[in-house]
């Protein structure tokens, strides 16, 4: 293992010589994220449009659709084990190829996805199948974001970090806007009853497209000046995840909850946003979609709004008011989705804004307090445990708050996550976000 690490490492410094243009760092590092967040939300859109019918069949369908949702959960749960496995080899062996094996386990797991059985022909059997395939897409993911967002701010000149950070961030709403934008095709074109008997699975095997599109930008890619300067100065460590546990829990700790709102208010905008205007406001299905897609465009215009505005005033002061916004937002959150679909709306316009202000930002603020020889190690774990508390259960608790007791208790589930991340920005030090 230690040749294969020193044979990797020479062909890492021999390429380094070559330096990475801004454009192909910051395309490498959007089309990756834009790839990976696009397989995970065509689950995120089918789990609750097609997969209760047709992988959990139950006579209530409130039953099935959170079925549907626990497996939907699985992901969050995978992507902390994938930010050690990646980590560890990306602190190791190089951000480079540890991003092409992470977006090669998400793709694959994405397919298979698309050419499982459904319960009717092979009984629970399919169930399992499902949860298998989204663990390996959350095992993906785990490893991807991290890198991504190192492959970016690695490569920034002085100065600029927040902006080159917010691009992998903005992979996010684009591949929301994909994945929604595919099925609302789909239903333009195919039955509802098609889209449930095979339509559904064809953004599952067509993204085996986009992942030789990423392949391709990966590969052409050479190492960051950063991590090349860990290797020159001997500064890898041999298990970074010891390094990091041993020697940087608090900024573990306080980086996953400072991501946690991030985390909450997306699920809430987008995964539970979906179910609740079809399930509960009978809202079309081809008008649910035009809202997630109104709400990816918001989402994605609200990014560089925040990166640029983190380069004038500073990035833990852009995350601090934006999290004080959340909070106060929170309090419209039973009057905006009070049954009409204005209201809708102008829940999507405020609360997906607020969103890009907090997650164009949220990559190089995890990234920040950690050392390069353990940062994507650090990085990544920090982003996918605050994924496991924010994001795991969000579509699941909200959807249980607001049948049991009303839509203002959703409201209140996201004030205490502001409440718990403005804690954790405040206790953090500039150097830390």
């Amino acid at each position: 293992m230690s040749n294969t690490i020193s044979s990797v490492s020479q062909e890492t410094a021999s390429s380094g010589a070559r330096s990475n243009s801004a454009a192909r760092v910051l395309l490498a590092s959007l089309i990756g994220t834009t790839i990976e967040f696009f397989d995970f939300y065509v689950y995120a859109t089918a789990a609750v449009l097609v997969f209760p019918k047709i992988f959990f069949p139950a006579s209530d369908p409130t039953s099935a659709l959170l079925a549907s949702f626990a497996t939907f959960s699985i992901a969050f749960f995978a992507r902390p084990l994938g930010a050690i496995v990646f980590g560890h080899f990306g602190d190791r062996v190089g951000r480079k190829t540890t991003l092409v094996a992470a977006l090669l386990t998400m793709g694959v797991s994405t397919v298979v996805i698309g050419l499982v059985p459904s319960y009717e022909s092979i009984g629970v059997l399919a169930p399992l199948l499902l949860a298998v395939c989204r663990f390996g897409q959350g095992f993906g993911l785990g490893g991807e974001w991290g890198g991504a967002v190192l492959l970016a701010t690695e490569n920034a000149p002085p100065g600029k970090r927040s902006w080159y950070g917010m691009f992998p961030q903005l992979g996010a709403p684009v591949g929301l806007f994909l994945s929604s934008g595919f099925f609302w095709l789909l239903l333009h074109v195919m039955s509802q009853d098609a889209l449930l008997s095979w339509g559904w699975r064809i953004p599952f095997v067509a993204s085996i497209v986009l992942i030789a599109v990423g392949l391709w930008v990966r590969l052409s890619i050479t190492e960051t000046p950063d991590f090349q300067k860990a290797i020159d100065k001997h500064e890898r460590v041999a298990v970074p995840v010891a390094e990091l546990f041993r020697n940087h829990k608090r900024s573990i700790v306080l980086g996953t909850f400072v991501a946690l709102v991030t985390f909450v208010l997306f699920y809430i905008g987008s995964a539970y946003l979906l179910s609740y205007n079809t399930k509960v406001l009978g809202i079309p299905f081809l008008d649910a979609l035009e809202v997630q897609l109104f709400g990816a465009v918001i989402f994605g215009i609200a990014i560089p709004i925040a990166g640029k505005m983190a380069e004038k005033l500073g990035r833990r002061e852009v995350l601090i008011a934006t999290t004080v916004a959340i909070g106060l937002f929170s309090f419209l959150v039973p009057v905006l989705l009070a049954g009409a679909l204005s209201g809708v709306y102008m829940f999507v316009l405020i609360g997906m804004f607020l969103m890009g202000m907090t997650y164009g930002l949220i990559g190089t603020a995890l990234a920040a307090p950690f050392p390069t020889r353990v940062r994507y190690t650090g990085s990544s774990i920090t982003f996918n445990f605050a994924g496991i508390f924010g994001a795991s259960l969000a579509p699941y608790i909200a959807t249980y708050l607001q049948a049991t007791y009303g839509m203002a208790y959703v409201g209140y589930y996201l004030g205490i996550a502001a409440l718990i991340t403005l804690a954790c920005i405040l206790l953090s030090g500039k150097d830390e976000v």
